[in-house]
């Protein structure tokens, strides 16, 4: 066996891929505690040493992968994702930069690549997204006809929440969002127009109710699909592994048999 094939065979191994897990959940946590000046003033340069420590392991784990897998590295989404957020925390974070210091915490992101429950749930959001911007276009329609009717109605009375369009499209996702929409929003518009629940009911059921839910179902039917596909993989790889295995027991029986 080459050494690719056996650096390969050790990335491959659930050890190996729960000491990574593992290092990335410890990194989450140490980049989350130096957001607090008590735990930096007692334990900085700890944490600091456990955060470079994690790094270097990453950085280690990526080249063992290009090393064993060589340009078929690239070919595969997950991996291009990790390099790239390694490579973040790898640019020096000066005054023009200091925002890719924040951007660490991406690592934390890694345990998405890690762990095939969350990649799966991933995968099925990723691939339900076609379907999805049919969705995104006719609740885009609903926002702008209902942006024009609230500007018309309620604009005069009401000009911080529905003087202008883009106003009240931000007044609207709030209340499609159910955040405040009542008290803040709706009964004070309803003291001046007592009609406006005729309006803002229907909005909420259309956009809340429903069309909420449908990207939700859209998510729910990809997520489904995925985990079927990978079942139906699973099942034809144990089949060629038991065909391959009779084969062979076809053949030493035969060779008896000679």
């Amino acid at each position: 066996m080459s050494i690719r094939a056996r650096l390969a065979d050790l990335l491959d191994r659930p050890a190996t891929r729960n000491a990574i897990t593992g290092v990335i959940v410890l990194n989450a946590i140490t980049l989350g505690l130096e957001t607090s000046p008590a735990v930096m003033d007692r334990m900085g340069a700890t944490i600091v040493a456990i955060d470079r420590i994690c790094l270097t392991i990453f950085v280690v784990e990526i080249a063992a992968k290009l090393v064993a897998h060589g340009g078929r590295f690239f070919r595969n989404g997950w991996n291009l994702f990790d390099f790239a957020v390694v490579a973040v925390a790898l640019v020096p974070s000066s005054e023009g930069l200091s925002v890719l210091r924040a951007l660490r915490i991406l690592r934390a992101l890694r345990l998405m690549s890690a762990a095939p429950r969350l990649r799966r749930v991933v995968e099925g959001f990723l691939s339900a997204l076609p379907g999805m911007a049919s969705v995104f276009l006719l609740m885009a329609l609903i926002f702008y006809i209902g942006a024009v009717i609230a500007t018309k109605l309620f604009g005069g009375a009401f000009p911080d929440w529905f003087g202008t369009l883009p106003r009240s499209g931000y007044t609207l996702f709030q209340i499609m969002t159910l955040e405040s929409w009542s008290m803040g929003i709706v009964r004070p518009v309803m003291e001046v127009y007592s009609y406006a629940w005729v309006f803002f009911v229907p909005f909420i059921m259309v956009t809340t109710f429903a069309v909420v839910n449908l990207i939700v179902g859209l998510i729910v039917n990809s997520m489904q699909v995925a985990h079927e596909e990978e079942s139906v993989q699973a099942t034809e790889t144990y089949r060629d592994e038991v065909l391959a295995r009779l084969e062979a027991i076809e053949a030493q029986l035969a060779r008896r048999r000679d």
